[in-house]
């Protein structure tokens, strides 16, 4: 009877635990349900921005598109891109042996079979099998349809044509993106792409599909618009050569020779010596690099009489007839100014605009000038674009020096008159010329060619001087040139011409360098002028140091053949 009771109590105490055995668990499972979902409260709401960088870490945006090429005038490609591919194995994704997959990629990839098996053996979820594989290569192994195996794509910029144009093209940089020259300036519509393809990519490079991914668009490369430069490839390698050939034969430190088609402001070729080759332009030096025709301002020498000329003409100061008083020197306070031919011709006296040019006399382009007020030339050189941006669709360029007409002492207003009172920079110097050679109208330089649209809004046209004074100073230019014994001279064409030599200022102190800038600027046919040529040579260290001498023969090499090139119609009988 005993052992009846005991058994009945034992149940009770049984069922009393196991029910606090199920009240226990129950606040257990509640209690975790509380802590997930609180830790989930976190996770999508409080740490959000935390969890959504890090899943973007484990996937790689893209948008996949090349930048467009560049041609020069005549569709000779100048720049494009290439694309490279990685390829990768995924061991977690073997669909076949390791054994297979290097017999079926070891002749792609051109490498021997044993070593690839050995990479496919490789622990870790992504192998590296081989990098900047060709295009065409690529293609064969996607064709294989290898569900274990990647591409991964990516650009590299090349240049065809190597050092040609180098500081016209600049250079691009896909991992930094950095550019330079035509490269950054037209940026915007060589990587404008219209139809992009956006997908995003695993780290290990596998695409992630969802609805919205064109599996078909993936396996593209996207496009962005080309380019066409204004440049002429024929007319730019013989301005290259030439330039370095007297670089180098004179010893000097750099040059320039810049061609522009005078009626619509086309740069035909812009040679930059040192140069360099875009394709290594990550072991180019800073001076091979600097587009220093851009940037670096000089004092123009006997070539600006062009502008003082023109200037006071165009002020109604003188005309084609007047004859102005050269005195082979004067003094202007402490300073002595003399002809570079005093020795020679110690007193010329009245001499004609002509005698002007062709002697290049400093002291009658002094006289022109002191027919004008400070302020009534300053303002004829500013409407040329001296002391301003010639707005050329290049990056990097000064604004030169022209000192404010206020500022000006009787020194300034002499030395302005002969080209040392301003300091300019190479394309300011044929910018404002090339208004003397289209009926006194200055247009923008540039070497992009533009839709319609585009180009009346980035290329403007300027009255600078009267077209008959710009007609006047072109047959006083040619007059000179074809009655001297100028190397600029030629056979078949009036050339409308200057030379100039200047002294090279010092870079950090007051004083001059022992070295000269020497220059020749001129258009041909003198009649109908259609090509414009500026020379410039830095720092000619050897033989006989004049514009005529150094910059002159490059000059006339340079015309010869572009005349040649461009089928000019001769003007001289």
């Amino acid at each position: 009877m005993a052992r009846r009771q005991k058994e009945p109590d034992n149940e009770l105490e049984r069922s009393r635990t196991f029910d606090k055995v199920i009240e226990f668990l129950q606040f257990f499972f509640i209690g975790f349900m509380a802590l997930l979902v609180i830790y989930l409260f976190f996770i999508q709401v409080v740490d959000l921005g935390k969890y959504r960088t890090r899943a973007k870490n484990q996937r790689v945006g893209r948008i996949f598109s090349m930048r467009g090429d560049i041609f020069d005038r005549n569709g000779i490609k100048l720049a494009t891109d290439k694309v490279f591919s990685d390829v990768y194995a995924h061991p977690a994704d073997y669909d076949h042996t390791p054994e297979e997959l290097a017999q079926k990629l070891s002749p792609l990839l051109n490498m021997p079979k044993d070593k690839l098996l050995v990479k496919l053996k490789k622990p870790g979820p992504v192998i590296t099998l081989a990098k900047d594989v060709n295009r065409n290569t690529a293609e064969q192994i996607a064709k294989l349809h290898l569900r274990e195996i990647s591409l991964g794509k990516k650009n590299t910029r090349e240049y065809p044509q190597g050092t040609l144009a180098a500081h016209i093209l600049g250079y691009y940089n896909f991992d930094a993106d950095i550019a330079n020259g035509v490269e950054y300036t037209a940026k915007d519509r060589l990587e404008h792409v219209i139809n992009t393809v956006k997908y995003q990519k695993t780290r290990d490079g596998k695409i992630i599909y969802d609805f919205t991914t064109d599996p078909v668009a993936t396996t593209k490369n996207p496009k962005g618009e080309n380019v066409t430069l204004t440049i002429d490839a024929a007319i730019q390698h013989i301005c290259e050569k030439e330039i370095e050939k007297m670089v180098n034969e004179k010893n000097a430190e750099r040059g320039t020779v810049i061609v522009m088609n005078p009626k619509n402001g086309e740069i035909l070729a812009y040679a930059v010596y040192p140069t360099f080759d875009p394709n290594s332009y990550k072991t180019a030096t800073p001076q091979q690099l600097k587009n220093w025709t851009l940037t670096d301002v000089f004092p123009p020498g006997s070539t600006f009489k062009t502008i003082t000329v023109a200037s006071a003409m165009d002020l109604g100061k003188i005309n084609e007839n007047s004859t102005v008083l050269d005195t082979g020197k004067t003094t202007i306070g402490k300073w002595e100014i003399k002809n570079y031919d005093y020795d020679i011709r110690p007193y010329p006296g009245n001499i004609s605009l002509e005698y002007l040019f062709e002697h290049s006399s400093n002291i009658g382009s002094i006289n022109v000038a002191r027919t004008m007020s400070p302020l009534e030339f300053y303002g004829v050189l500013k409407k040329f674009g001296f002391g301003s941006k010639t707005g050329i669709d290049l990056p990097g360029e000064s604004v030169g020096l022209l000192p404010y007409w206020a500022h000006w002492d009787q020194g300034i207003h002499a030395t302005m008159a002969y080209g040392y009172g301003t300091s300019v920079t190479a394309i300011q110097m044929i910018s404002a010329v090339q208004a003397l050679a289209n009926n006194g109208v200055k247009i923008t330089p540039h070497i992009i060619k533009y839709p319609q649209e585009e180009f009346d809004k980035k290329i403007h046209y300027t009255q600078v001087i009267k077209p008959e004074t710009a007609r006047t100073i072109t047959k006083l230019l040619a007059a000179s040139i074809n009655n001297g014994r100028s190397v600029i001279k030629m056979d078949k064409y009036n050339v409308a011409a200057k030379t100039g030599t200047s002294r090279k200022p010092k870079e950090n102190s007051a004083g001059y360098t022992p070295f000269m800038y020497t220059s020749t600027i001129g258009y041909l046919p003198a009649s109908d002028p259609q090509v414009l040529i500026y020379v410039m040579v830095d720092s000619a260290k050897s033989g006989a140091i004049w514009g005529n001498t150094v910059a002159g023969p490059v000059f006339h090499e340079v015309a010869t053949q572009i005349a040649r090139i461009m089928n000019l119609k001769p003007d001289k009988k």
